[in-house]
């Protein structure tokens, strides 16, 4: 693999996940959308707010990779080549 083509790490993503691929997506879709709006309500960022999310952020990335390793028919064990391990990574 010479070359990083996009529709590789979609093809793993999908053994990976299966069809809990394209739920996972819609959630951060709709989550994306929830923060612009809130930006734009509140028209800037609050620091407090922001602290409290970073933090809850630490928390939802521990769960993002126990759901990912619980969903994918290969958990961190099967992991075998560099573009399995890439893509943990990037969960």
């Amino acid at each position: 693999m010479k070359e990083l083509d996009p529709m590789v790490f979609l093809a793993v993503f999908q053994e990976m996940l299966g069809p809990m691929l394209w739920v996972m997506l819609l959630v951060a879709v709709l989550g994306l959308l929830a923060f612009v709006a809130l930006l734009v309500r509140e028209r800037g960022l609050v620091s407090r707010r922001l602290v409290q999310s970073e933090l809850l952020g630490l928390l939802g990335g521990v769960v993002a990779l126990v759901v990912m390793a619980r969903v994918s028919s290969s958990g961190f064990t099967d992991a075998g080549g560099p573009a399995d391990w890439f893509l943990i990574l990037l969960v």
